[in-house]
């Protein structure tokens, strides 16, 4: 006589039997999902895969050629330490050539002070001249270059020209705005103005962006004025 099973015996069948429904089901969807959009499937996927793989590409390739660019600039140096400017100026030059990095705009920067350290003060405003007119530069740099222009012009260009070079970096209230007041202090001075002077000195012994050297020089030059 067949034993006939019990409640629990049933239970576990007909779990069984649904999980087998289930499993029909879903692997049906899965096929029709397949069908449908298999071949998207593979093109996600093969397009994952070759973007992962470029950009490692990409990096590996872009970290080679800043190191290549930086050994290059490192090279430049190594030159002008050993007292081999034109061969400085050659190096530097074609980096300005080959890159468009920030390394380009410290390669020009690099070889002002190539220039500078020659006593060839008109070859480096050249060169200050020229950083100062390209609208790409890096900013921060640009503005030491401003700087350093205005300074090399201070004793004999015209009064309005260091103005018009020193007036952004005054009115943006920018990291060298108190450099660039100095230096409209000292125009002030050579051109007699010396109420504008103190004026100009008096907001750099008070700015708190202002190094204490540069407040105490300030503080000088008022009790000097």
């Amino acid at each position: 006589m067949k034993k006939k099973p019990t409640p629990q015996e049933s239970n576990d069948f007909e779990d069984a039997f649904i999980r087998e429904i289930d499993e029909d089901l879903k692997n049906e969807k899965l096929k029709r999902l397949w069908d449908k959009y298999g071949l998207f499937i593979i093109l996600f996927v093969t397009l994952s895969v070759f973007t992962a793989v470029s950009f490692e590409s990409i990096k590996a390739w872009k970290d080679k050629k800043n190191q290549e660019i930086s050994d290059t600039f490192a090279y430049a140096l190594q030159l002008q330490n050993q007292g081999k400017f034109d061969d400085a100026h050659k190096v530097l030059s074609s980096l300005i050539e080959k890159d468009n990095s920030i390394y380009a705009d410290i390669a020009q920067m690099q070889s002002a002070n190539i220039y500078l350290q020659q006593n060839k003060t008109d070859d480096a405003i050249k060169v200050l001249e020229n950083i100062a007119k390209q609208e790409n530069f890096n900013p921060q740099m640009k503005d030491v270059a401003l700087l350093k222009l205005a300074s090399f012009k201070l004793e004999n260009a015209p009064a309005e020209e260091i103005r018009t070079m020193l007036q952004p970096l005054v009115s943006q209230q920018n990291a060298f705005a108190n450099n660039a007041k100095e230096i409209l202090a000292m125009l002030a001075i050579r051109e007699k103005d010396l109420t504008l002077a103190k004026s100009l000195y008096q907001e750099i012994s008070i700015s708190p962006q202002a190094s204490e050297t540069m407040r105490n020089r300030a503080l000088n030059m008022l009790n000097i004025l």
